[in-house]
């Protein structure tokens, strides 16, 4: 007898996978479905802001990482201009966690994209909320660098 209940606790249990999948997928679209960190980061010690007409070149291949409460979330490597882009789940963190306990951190040495520069030390910038794009069914949620400033080693 108990076999055939646990055989129909083990059915109603994989009936029920199809709704909560359902119902999560719902959930995740009014959440948000994506948090978009992107940005470029340069090659100064100096606050790291774009600025017009500047002749800062771009950080190329160095590591950006996304720190909240000091454990790494994700990461990216920069490209040849020294642009990145992160993407993340909103079920992980939320909107007001991202911009209030995160901050992006590039522990690539700056002497790799010139020698003159520290080679320790790191590049630091809290994050901006810049707006919301939706695309069909999708909501991404942009953010940016506040602005990167070097960080030397303790």
């Amino acid at each position: 007898m108990s076999f055939q209940r646990f055989i129909t606790f083990l059915l109603i249990s994989a009936m029920t996978i199809p709704q909560t999948k359902a119902q999560l997928g719902f959930l995740s679209g009014l959440l948000g479905s994506v948090s978009k960190v992107r940005g470029t980061v340069f090659c100064s010690s100096n606050d790291n802001v774009a600025v017009k007409g500047a002749s800062i070149p771009g950080f190329p291949n160095a590591k950006v990482q996304l720190v909240c409460g000091g454990k790494e979330f994700s990461n990216a490597t920069t490209d040849d201009d020294g642009s990145f882009s992160i993407m993340m789940d909103p079920l992980l963190l939320d909107l007001s966690s991202l911009l209030n306990t995160c901050n992006l951190r590039v522990p690539t040495p700056l002497s790799h994209c010139n020698t003159n520069l520290p080679s320790s030390g790191a590049l630091i910038s809290t994050l901006n909320f810049v707006g919301v794009d939706r695309l069909a069914s999708q909501t991404v949620v942009n953010i940016v660098p506040s602005g990167f400033h070097y960080m030397p080693s303790t």
